[in-house]
């Protein structure tokens, strides 16, 4: 089918122009019923489509495929391609979108705007895992910044303003680095495409700037700017701060959108940009990088510990399963890298389900404290059987998705550092400790407190919406060869360039040496 990636991309947006221009923006119960039907329709009609592009993708072709290319606005590409690394962030998308709806059926104040900006905001995250022109590229990362800051700001929490500021700020100032650093690729390349970025070498001789010496020259410096906005998006320790505020002010879909998808965009663009376009310089920072993942790992597995606030210890997680992601990519073998694909995808239905079981019952009792619950066991069987089987995945429990990713990271981290690996694997003692922590506190004991005596038990809806997620985490577990066999081909093709590049780039280098 021809532009099959543009027609699941816009899809959304379409239907976010539909509730602009047709439904009146004071209409009632009905209109805003109507909104959140839309809205529900048009994300599973791209969820559908899209499964299109994953019954046509062939694996065993490590080339872009789907590629659309035509001229755009001032003489800019309009290209959108996708490989095994790309396809199945856009299945995770098009999958979590209309969960995530659903999810918001309770919603009250602004629905049609509430729909129109997670409507917009699935767009522009498909167009991030899509496009092949840097512009593109960049014009689809930096806008899907505004329907979150959005988010956060309208219909989040009392200290929204402060959370979507800070989740704007963070983000956009790692991305300007970025931005320069896409300038002097240009500069130097004479292009924008992609994949001809992906085979074009840039320059790797060392030099002095202002007195520093800088190993590995031009590689290094755009690898460290594009690394500056990965390492935020991701985000990765020290650079982090901003998650938990964003999380614990986000509405529950909002910070399902945002653990399950957003957080994904940093680890594409190291995939997609750091490691085939500057493999000098990532070889030169990897050191840096993995120890980086590791205190990332323990540090904030360290500071889930003492959380008060459900929210923030789920977020703080987060950002541990997130340095397993770093760690794995930047081992740069195809376990370490094969991992860090499966926990991205398996973090996002995880994560996603712990948000959403956090919204349950904050739904019920408008609170996120610890200490407000407990023995909910007693009332509520069934949403404690779904929690304890997400929390089992998030630490890791063999049988589910969460084990797969985090056993191949730790093998790949292994083969190129072993201790940072063996400070890593501390990290899934630590994530079991606060895990249960939690599930003890808030599910079991006596049902004490007079407020929860009489909380109802999960509604049919809500069973429907987890339903997915448990099968998706169940069956990745127990049968991981569907990512890795559609990932499998691509990865290893980048680490052969990747090895390649390194193997040329010391040859040049030691040859210049001696002339």
């Amino acid at each position: 089918m021809d532009n099959l990636l543009s027609i699941v991309t816009f899809i959304p947006a379409i239907a976010a122009l539909i509730l602009l221009v047709f439904l009146p923006g004071n209409g009632g119960a009905n209109a805003e019923r109507n909104a959140k039907w839309v809205a529900l329709i048009a994300t599973s009609i791209t969820f559908l489509v899209s499964l299109f592009i994953l019954a046509e993708f062939d694996p065993n072709d490590t080339g872009m495929q789907f590629v659309e290319e035509r001229e755009w606005l001032l003489g800019l590409q309009y290209k959108l391609g996708v490989d095994g690394i790309s396809v199945l962030f856009v299945m995770l998308t098009t999958f979590m979108m209309p969960l995530t709806i659903a999810a918001s059926w309770d919603v009250k104040t602004r629905v049609k705007e509430y729909m129109i900006a997670f409507l917009l905001l699935e767009t522009l995250m498909l167009g991030v895992f899509m496009a092949l022109d840097l512009v593109l590229f960049y014009l689809f990362f930096e806008a899907g910044l505004i329907p979150m800051f959005l988010i956060i700001g309208i219909w989040g929490g009392a200290n929204r303003i402060y959370a979507s500021f800070k989740f704007f700020l963070y983000t956009f100032l790692g991305s300007v680095l970025m931005l320069v650093a896409m300038v002097a690729m240009f500069a130097d390349a004479g292009t924008t495409d992609i994949p001809t970025l992906m085979k074009h070498t840039f320059a790797s001789e060392s030099f002095s700037i202002l007195g520093i010496h800088v190993v590995g020259g031009l590689q290094t410096m755009l690898f460290l700017a594009f690394f500056a906005s990965f390492a935020v998006k991701m985000p990765m320790w020290p650079v982090h701060t901003w998650l938990p505020d964003a999380h614990v002010q986000a509405p529950t879909a909002g910070s399902v959108v945002l653990a399950a998808i957003l957080l994904k965009m940093g680890g594409y663009g190291f995939l997609r940009f750091s490691l085939p376009m500057f493999p000098v310089g990532a070889d030169v920072l990897t050191d840096l990088v993995l120890w980086m993942s590791a205190i990332a790992i323990v540090y904030t597995s360290l500071v889930a510990l003492v959380q008060e606030d459900m929210k923030k210890l789920i977020a703080y997680s987060s950002v541990a399963h997130m340095g397993y992601v770093t760690m794995g990519i930047f081992a740069a073998n195809q376990q370490g890298i094969d991992g860090a694909i499966f926990q991205m995808i398996s973090h996002g239905f995880i994560s996603g389900a712990l948000f959403l079981c956090v919204g349950v019952i904050y739904d019920r009792m408008h609170t996120r404290e610890i200490d407000a619950y407990g023995g909910l066991v007693n009332r509520m069987p069934a949403y404690a059987l779904i929690f304890m089987f997400f929390t089992m995945a998030n630490v890791g429990l063999p049988g589910t998705s969460g084990f797969v990713g985090e056993f191949l990271t730790l093998m790949g981290a292994f083969k190129a550092n072993t201790w940072v690996a063996a400070i890593a694997t501390s990290g899934v003692i630590l994530s079991a400790a606060y895990a249960l922590w939690l599930y003890r506190r808030v599910v079991f004991g006596d049902l004490i407190k007079e407020s929860l005596k009489t909380i109802n038990d999960m509604t049919q809806r809500e069973k429907w919406i987890f339903a997915p997620l448990v099968v998706m985490t169940l069956l990745l577990g127990v049968y991981p060869a569907l990512v890795t066999d559609i990932i499998g081909p691509s990865v290893e093709a980048l680490i052969e360039t990747y090895e390649t590049a390194l193997v040329e780039a010391a040859a040049f280098n030691q040859a210049a040496a001696t002339q």
